[in-house]
């Protein structure tokens, strides 16, 4: 295994991870240790380039950092990502690898489930490093982050929801669901027991079959989701599909969903706003899993009283921002972003 430093002025590190023997190739990423530890999700997926990889880990990272001070969580932001195909290329010989890289940084850096891990995974990690939260086992096993992800984002719903409309119901709403990955799915089956109508969208067209099968959800193209005649969008899947090329098609009143940096541009924000269309900010409201796990890395022995009050201040941020929003007509994201660095965010940008 070699682990390089890279240079990286916007960061704290930024460290490159290679094993010949197994064809590991990744980066781990820390944007801000000022708050605690860093803490973000390991993401396996398949890059076009080593450079699609960085400029991904970097911008996640700092979402991090954005994210757990909006939950007011002791921790910094970090992230990691391994290219390759999870279905072909993740081996536990390979994690195990990425194990040990994690623990060589002596616990600047934890790491929890994301894109292309599975909690399984998470024990595999666990072999060969102590810095691995969202486990199945163990004293502060805190398991799947996922459900509490799809918790966190319903409870955004009904907030940005009433705000739109004068009611948080989600019973009879057209909500449209792009992704059914973990978080996707879990937001949808908590969806359907409200009593939600679902559209949904997924590269995998098994999964669409299965919830309409399940669901009676309607199947929309993954390219044509976010112009489907909803009350809401929930992107749950790729960041950046909130664009100039987008908004124009955009029929929800509500976007609320799980998918990290959601704003193609900061322009973004300010487009969403002219056309009265409520945006719930990305990592205000996906912050449930990072809530969920940081209860195993602090060892807090609570944990129910600790998430009901998370969520509880979650919900009420989210309130704090449209509210704001509503009186001064600016973009929601904007207004997310000084409430956080009004928290003494260490390193914003």
């Amino acid at each position: 295994m070699i682990v390089s430093v890279r240079d990286c002025p916007s960061h704290e590190q930024l460290l490159r991870v290679a094993d010949d023997a197994t064809g590991l190739i990744g980066f781990i990423a820390i944007h801000s240790t000022a708050r605690g530890p860093a803490a973000g999700g390991l993401r396996f997926k398949p890059y076009p380039s080593e450079k699609d990889a960085i400029a991904d880990v970097l911008n996640l990272s700092r979402g991090m950092t954005y994210k757990n001070a909006a939950a007011d969580l002791p921790l910094g932001g970090g992230k990691a990502v391994i290219l390759g195909d999870p279905a072909q290329d993740k081996t536990p010989e390979l994690l195990r690898v990425f194990g040990a890289a994690i623990e060589s940084l002596h616990g600047r850096y934890w790491t929890a489930e994301d894109m292309g891990m599975a909690p399984a995974d998470m024990e595999v990690l666990a072999e060969t490093t102590a810095y691995v939260a969202g486990r199945m086992t163990g004293a502060f096993a805190s398991g799947d982050p996922s459900p509490a992800t799809a918790e966190g984002v319903l409870r955004a719903m009904r907030v940005a929801l009433g705000h739109a409309t004068g009611t948080d119901a989600l019973a009879g709403r057209k909500v449209a669901v792009q992704g059914l990955g973990n978080v996707g799915w879990a937001l949808a089956e908590m969806l359907h027991r409200a009593g939600a109508h679902l559209m949904v969208a997924d590269m995998d067209p098994a999964r669409t079959e299965k919830a309409k099968s399940r669901w009676g959800a309607g199947i929309v193209a993954t390219d044509k989701i976010h112009a489907a005649p909803a009350d809401v969008f929930a992107p749950c899947a790729i960041g950046g599909i909130l664009s100039a090329q987008t908004i124009p098609d955009i029929h929800a009143k509500v976007i609320a969903g799980s998918a990290n940096n959601q704003l193609a541009t900061p322009a973004v924000g300010a487009q969403l706003a002219s056309r009265g269309v409520i945006y719930a900010p990305d990592y205000v409201i996906n912050s449930g899993g990072v809530i969920l796990v940081s209860t195993e890395i602090l060892q807090i022995a609570d944990s129910a009283s600790w998430l009901a009050e998370k969520f509880d201040a979650m919900a009420l941020l989210l309130d704090q921002i449209l509210t704001r929003a509503s009186k001064t007509g600016q973009p929601t994201a904007d207004i997310a972003d000084q409430i956080v660095e009004e928290r003494a965010l260490p390193t914003a940008a």
